[in-house]
């Protein structure tokens, strides 16, 4: 089912989850284990990320230096077969502009819509290492917005995809400002895409300031938050440097009181999620979207706060 008419069909707001693969090496039966805690919550579908393709040069005897494929992780095509193999959900692929050209996407294309996947995420993907800028692959895409409308335009524009892409509640950390984030943000919605799933984020006043932003803007397809827990008091300093976002001066100064104590750390992130959940959806947001990132314990309990 698209996700699209799940959006507009749902009574109440629920939980979408999204997955990253695994590193090569685990089984079939490890993923779906780690998959299977999610399942008592029914969620409606799960989000896949993929990463893109780089390249390491090693020296060869003779001196020279060879370039050499780098791929870490299980593909997101075979996870979302896995999942697809399991369980009756839908799952929904993350499909980048990096590292890919227009052909390559298009044949990927081809092969979600050979495995009966009707949605899709678009997102322009991440700078490589040693890139200041990102850099598109040669007869790639550039922008996200051009990527939705190659998706939306594929197969003569059959609209085969329900698709989705990622919204800055605090700004995409290489747009000058917050009215030209919006207005990139506008062109992939006008491009075809059918919802948004934002950023993570730790204060919901963001959140609700960013929709009134955006539909001030005339945007006016779904809005989802996406949340994390924090776990640890590292992620304090490495989340906004990694993800240019805030955290509150109320949950830094409860996770420096706790000091070195890991699992007070951990039940306050959990819990301070709790709080955003509920207040999200007593103000009506259509689904609340969790970055699992392989983790299940405090993501569980916070669906079963919440859901």
């Amino acid at each position: 089912m698209k996700i699209r008419d799940i959006l507009r069909e749902s009574r109440k707001p629920f939980p979408s989850l999204e997955i990253v693969p695994p590193l090569k090496g685990i089984t079939h039966k490890e993923l779906i284990e780690s998959i299977r805690p999610f399942m008592e919550f029914s969620p409606k579908y799960i989000n896949v990320t993929c990463h893109r393709d780089e390249y390491e040069y090693r020296r060869e005897p003779d001196g020279s230096f060879s370039r050499h494929l780098v791929r870490n992780r299980v593909s997101e095509v075979a996870v979302c077969g896995a999942i697809m193999s399991a369980w009756n959900i839908d799952v929904v692929p993350h499909i980048i502009c990096g590292g890919s050209t227009a052909e390559e996407i298009e044949n990927r294309l081809c092969d979600l819509r050979f495995m009966g996947i009707d949605n899709v995420m678009a997102l322009r993907g991440d700078s490589v290492a040693g890139e200041k800028r990102f850099v598109p692959s040669e007869g790639g895409y550039r922008y996200a917005s051009e990527l939705v409308g190659a998706i939306r335009n594929f197969e003569n524009g059959e609209d085969l995809f329900s698709i989705g892409v990622g919204g800055y509640p605090e700004k995409h950390f290489e747009a000058p400002n917050m009215e030209t984030d919006i207005e990139n943000l506008k062109k992939k919605a006008d491009a075809g895409a059918d919802y948004i799933i934002t950023q993570m984020f730790f204060d919901n006043r963001v959140y609700y300031d960013y929709v009134d932003r955006c539909r001030a803007a005339g945007i006016s397809i779904p809005i989802i938050p996406g949340l994390k827990p924090l776990t640890t008091a590292r992620q304090v300093s490495l989340l906004p440097e990694s993800f240019s976002i805030d955290i509150p001066v109320g949950l830094t100064s409860e996770i420096r009181a706790a000091g070195d104590d890991r699992q007070k750390i951990y039940r306050i992130g959990t819990d301070w999620c709790t709080a955003q959940c509920k207040d999200l959806i007593a103000h009506g947001v259509p689904a609340v979207h969790f970055y699992t990132m392989g983790k299940s314990e405090n993501i569980v309990r916070i669906l079963k706060e919440c859901f």
